[in-house]
């Protein structure tokens, strides 16, 4: 099984929502050795207002890239498609706490599956929540823009949101957060306990080629480390 990056390290996760859909094979080739996840945002147009990529495209993506593919599901029913991202390539799967009965048996069967588990919340949903399932999962993915739309503005109610959970995991467990990072605000995003920074406009929409990008980013945040 290939595994998310161990801690401590802090991971730019280029998200491909906001890359050039008729490149993306070459896209994520080029990023091969500047990262060491990919960003896979799933919606379904139900759970969330928008409507993006299933599994046969990341099946016809994996070939393209050794990467580890941060699955971010964003969809009603997780349960019955997680098997078929992972059949596609998916290395980690992600689902939203908000959309599962029972989080523990959709935990249970992605174990089955081999691969990572993360659980991911919206910014109204309060980071107490997590508390049942968190000492059973790899990642907490927080999102700090409401889910369904690249391009939003950083939430800042979301740097205590992520101090708090920083204090609720262990040293092995990630960090994420999704949306509104640039450049100039990333420092603070990681001095607030982020390790896995996914990243889509700051990558795929700027002047430079993606990697330099991602350089730019890594060189911002190297200003701060998260606390341990």
């Amino acid at each position: 099984m290939r595994k998310l990056p161990e801690n401590p390290s802090i991971e730019i996760a280029p998200s491909i929502l906001a890359a050039d859909f008729s490149r993306l094979g070459e896209i994520i080739g080029g990023l091969e050795g500047y990262v060491r996840l990919l960003h896979l945002d799933i919606m379904d147009g139900h759970f969330v207002p928008n409507i993006t990529i299933g599994p046969p495209v990341v099946a016809m993506l994996r070939p393209h890239s050794t990467l580890f593919f941060d699955t971010h599901l964003m969809i009603s029913d997780p349960m019955k498609y997680a098997p078929e991202f992972v059949k596609a390539g998916s290395n980690g799967i992600t689902f939203h706490l908000e959309v599962v009965d029972d989080p523990h048996a959709m935990i249970k069967l992605l174990r089955n599956l081999g691969v990572n588990v993360g659980i991911s919340i919206k910014p109204a949903t309060p980071v107490e929540a997590l508390e049942p399932v968190i000492n059973d999962i790899d990642m907490v993915l927080l999102m700090t823009v409401e889910p369904g739309f690249g391009g939003q503005e950083f939430i800042p109610e979301s740097m205590d949101r992520c101090r708090t959970l920083r204090t609720m995991l262990r040293d092995d467990q990630r960090l994420e957060v999704d949306g509104g990072i640039y450049a100039d605000n990333i420092a603070d995003i990681v001095a607030a306990g982020a390790d896995t920074i996914v990243v889509g406009t700051a990558v795929f929409r700027q002047p430079c080629p993606p990697s330099q990008a991602v350089a730019d980013l890594k060189d911002a945040a190297r200003q701060c480390r998260p606390p341990r």
